[in-house]
């Protein structure tokens, strides 16, 4: 009786793995089979960039396409071009060999950029590490870098499972854009399709046709942008959250969080495509990411913060805060320019590619942008407290860099001044009103940096957007849009309402959605097991509890010396 008790189970667990292993055979074949009909990822890199990747500087193809309608207006004159150049192509067939070299090596001169401006992305989390280490406390400083240090780790991991699937999965064979040798073809996702895709689909632990030189230039370059989101809640939640719980955070991000969004924007999601699904304007457009990038991890750092309180000592029994001073303002101002240098990378980056020369108008932009809002945040500080604190000059320069970031390429540097000059107050403001109204403990003010500033980023693209660069963004410009031919990406002190709307609702989205999403998960898990530290460790500094030992030993040995004396 006990034996055929044990058997039940055991035999209807195998009749269950049977089954699945059926299922997931008959897909692996099913899938074998698409592979087969469609183009086949370059992992080598050998077959990446030809005559199709050549183009003039207008981005004219010098490859001309054979017509497909004969019912077009235009057919003849298309058909006459196309017969010209097979015959131009017969006469000198080493010219089309001549033409494949230099298309390989535009895509590789685009390759050697992409990569490069990520490696420079991903220094700026030696900036990140110097600065919030610097604005904490001397007993946590230690925790901090560890913190900095798991960011990277955790999240890059979560990212390489699913992260990248879920953000590109959508653009089926090849998720690149064509400065890189990619063709993407939004036809993979999971939730949505086509024009409406929510959740890419393809491309987990960044194998098939994520396994692909171009798709893998991609990916480090996205990334480094993912890793950026990660680093950005170490600023609102340091000096009492637990490790474990941390490593939760970044998990969460690195997998979910960022990715769908990022998905929304740049993979090819509903968001990017509301230009031609609902006729508004370009679709939502951040070029580099103010909303992608920091508004999403500094209203998922704000959430973070709500959910774990201030620290203690924060607020005295009157309600009011105190200052808790930066230990060390080195590794501030030393970590803030190791940012603005990164930041090089970050923006002039997101062309993907050398041949877009609009690389120097963004380049100019984004310091411009930066130095406005250091200048305005050091001044406002003065004027309000008499003195002029180094500490919000830099987040003043940090304001101004997340905002120029979703606008750099499309306006002129007098309003990359403007909108810089705007963050840097925002940033007083912002840091002011969480501390003092909303009562949120933000220690390094990455809230207002990253979140508002982020979110202001995004909807200034809708205001300064000046239409001189960015036709055929998202597929709307080539033909005729505004009543001009080519038209870029323009706001509303241009003539379009219509950018500024969709800005401005997508930048509200991604506030809700980032803030909600994580207030929601991390309550319950909060509510399951504390996230924070105990009052003990906390008091005494995490560096000790949480990791065995000090940013600073020699503070002990010389507390141990004098007790001994």
């Amino acid at each position: 009786m006990q034996q055929d008790f044990l058997r039940r189970p055991i035999r209807s667990l195998l009749k269950k793995a049977l089954a699945l292993a059926f299922v997931l055979a008959l897909s692996g074949t099913i899938n074998i089979a698409l592979a087969q009909q469609a183009p086949q990822p370059d992992p080598a890199g050998l077959a990446t960039g030809d005559r199709t990747a050549v183009t003039d500087a207008a981005g004219n193809p010098i490859v001309v396409a054979a017509p497909t309608d004969p019912s077009a207006p235009d057919y003849a004159t298309a058909k006459k071009a196309y017969d010209d150049y097979q015959a131009a192509a017969a006469r000198e067939p080493i010219a089309l060999h001549v033409a494949d070299a230099v298309g390989h090596l535009k895509i590789a001169t685009n390759f050697s950029w992409t990569l490069l401006t990520g490696y420079l992305v991903l220094f700026m989390q030696a900036g990140f590490a110097l600065l919030t280490c610097g604005l904490v406390r001397k007993k946590n400083a230690g925790h901090l870098m560890m913190l900095n240090f798991a960011a990277y780790v955790f999240a890059f991991l979560a990212y390489w499972v699913c992260g990248f699937a879920f953000q590109y999965g959508g653009t089926a064979i090849n998720a690149a854009p064509a400065t890189i040798g990619g063709s993407p073809t939004l036809n993979h996702f999971l939730i949505g399709g086509g024009l409406h895709g929510i959740l890419g689909g393809k491309g987990f632990f960044m194998s098939g046709p994520a396994y692909d030189s171009s798709s893998m230039c991609l990916i480090l370059f996205e990334v480094v942008f993912m890793e950026t989101a990660g680093y950005i809640i170490v600023g609102a939640i340091c000096e009492r959250i637990t490790f474990w719980a941390f490593l939760l955070c970044e998990l969460f991000i690195g997998g979910l969080l960022y990715p769908v969004f990022a998905c929304w924007v740049w993979g090819g999601g509903w968001m990017s495509q509301l230009g031609l699904s609902e006729h508004w304007a370009h679709g939502y457009i951040d070029f580099a990411g103010s909303s992608v990038v920091h508004g999403v991890g500094g209203f998922a750092a704000m959430a973070l913060a709500v959910v774990l309180g201030p620290r203690l000592g924060k607020y005295g029994p009157d309600g009011k805060p105190r200052a808790f001073p930066a230990h060390n303002l080195v590794y501030v101002v030393t970590g803030t320019f190791i940012l603005l240098f990164g930041w090089m990378g970050f923006n002039p980056g997101s062309t993907l590619g050398a041949t877009d020369l609009r690389i120097s108008i963004v380049a100019v932009n984004t310091n411009l942008a930066g130095v406005a809002g250091a200048a305005v945040a050091l001044t406002l500080w003065y004027f309000m407290f008499g003195k002029p604190d180094v500490t919000m000059a830099c987040n003043g320069m940090l304001a101004g860099l997340v905002a120029i970031t979703a606008p750099c390429a499309f306006v002129s540097p007098t309003s990359a001044v403007i909108i810089g000059a705007i963050a840097g107050a925002i940033v007083c403001g912002g840091v002011l009103f969480n501390e003092r109204v909303l009562k949120i403990d933000d220690p390094c003010g990455a809230i207002s940096v990253h979140g508002y500033c982020g979110w202001f980023g995004a909807v200034c693209v809708g205001i300064f957007a000046d239409g001189t660069y960015g036709a055929g963004w998202n597929g709307v410009g080539t033909a005729s849009y505004l009543g001009k031919a080519g038209q870029g990406v323009t706001g509303l002190l241009h003539g379009d309402p219509k950018q500024f709307v969709v800005q401005l609702c997508g930048a509200t989205l991604m506030a809700v959605y980032a803030f909600g999403l994580t207030f929601v998960v991390f309550k319950i898990v909060n509510s399951i097991r504390s996230m924070r530290v105990s009052k003990e460790s906390e008091l005494a500094g995490l560096d000790v509890p949480e990791f065995g030992m000090g940013a600073y030993p020699e503070d002990a040995l010389a507390t141990f010396s004098m007790g001994a004396d």
